[in-house]
């Protein structure tokens, strides 16, 4: 059959092709946050979502400015002025608790064919960024939203990110303990749990650079070898142990105990300069020291020797630090020179 041409231009297709009339459950599976609002003002229809977020009776029938109030624009009041933001992107709130927050769409619809008068308005609503909240606080599931919703990927990658951000917390956390942990062992003093050489040092640095006086105290245990050989170095660690709780107990929490090695211990007392204060502190430690060390029924006796200087009777500069120990070990060696059991300052000109 020869094809029929028709001369001159061909019309458009319509738009559409007649009005189209969508069924409830069609548009609440299309658009499940819409509200249908009647010439009155009164909320006609409701989509399965917004009305799962509120109880029975309070959305169908009841006006909309009493359900939901206008966040922005601010200047709304009354249905006439709410009229006039149709088009316009808006902000709503529900009245009730929780309050929850949303953005919307509101149209006019066009009137019925018969001419009855027109079909109110149109409000379409989502949650906008408090969607994950919203979620939480309402218990939705994926069937809240419609399948074209990118909202349900959008919270799955918010989930999955703050799940990795969380993890990575943790393990920055886990990381830094261990640091922490590896810190505080490298200059720890193994046996006793006192600072060890390399912390007091770094104290006495920090001391120095604070230009603040501070006092030093050395000591050494007398008649220790004689607990080692007779009752075995279990028996020696054991005093070793105690004299440090001494050390402890008779200094300040700020001050710096240290075990520097073998039965050798110093103590730092920032900001103490004073010569009759420490004086009176290894009076303490020395008397202490000098009471029987109990060890599996067994009496351990030492003494100690010990050696005091001041930081501003030491020249001060870049070998501050080992002059200051240098000097306190002088002290400490002429209190052993002195018999032992005795206490020696350490004077120098400056």
């Amino acid at each position: 059959m020869p094809e029929t041409r028709t001369s001159g231009p061909l019309a458009p297709p319509p738009l559409w092709p007649a009005p189209l009339w969508i069924d409830a459950q069609t548009l609440g599976r299309l658009m499940p946050m819409h509200v249908h609002i009647g010439p009155d003002g009164d909320i006609v229809a409701a989509g399965p979502t917004i009305t799962r977020l509120l109880p029975p009776g309070d959305i169908v029938g009841r006006p909309f400015l009493r359900v939901f109030t206008l966040r922005r624009p601010r200047t709304v009041t009354g249905m006439d002025g709410f009229r006039s933001c149709l088009g316009q992107r808006l902000h709503l709130q529900l009245r009730k608790p929780p309050g929850t927050a949303f953005r919307g769409l509101a149209l006019e619809l066009p009137s019925l064919p018969d001419g009855a008068g027109g079909q109110g308005v149109f409000l379409n609503l989502s949650f906008g960024l408090t969607v994950a909240a919203a979620v939480r606080t309402h218990g939705l599931a994926e069937s809240a939203f419609a399948p074209t919703d990118l909202t349900i990927e959008m919270l799955y990658l918010t989930e999955a990110k703050s799940a990795v951000m969380k993890e990575l917390h943790n393990l920055n956390t886990r990381l830094q303990d261990a640091r922490d942990e590896a810190e505080g062992l490298a200059l720890t003093d193994a046996l006793t749990g006192l600072r060890n050489r390399r912390a007091l040092q770094h104290a006495i640095s920090q001391a120095i650079a604070s230009n603040k006086p501070f006092g030093l105290m050395q000591l050494d245990l007398d008649h220790f070898k004689a607990v080692n050989d007779t009752l075995g170095h279990a028996a020696g660690d054991h005093v070793l142990c105690q004299v440090g709780k001494i050390l402890i107990r008779e200094t300040r929490g700020g001050d710096t105990v240290a075990r520097i090695g073998g039965d050798e211990f110093v103590i730092l007392f920032p900001d103490l300069a004073d010569l009759g204060v420490l004086r009176q502190v290894a009076s303490r430690v020395l008397a202490a020291i000098e009471q029987p060390i109990d060890y599996d029924g067994n009496s351990c006796r030492v003494s100690a020797s010990i050696g005091l200087t001041m930081s501003h009777d030491m020249p001060m500069g870049q070998s501050a630090a080992d002059l200051m120990l240098q000097a306190v070990d002088r002290a400490l060696y002429a209190s052993k020179d002195a018999g032992r059991g005795c206490i020696t300052v350490h004077r120098a000109a400056v």
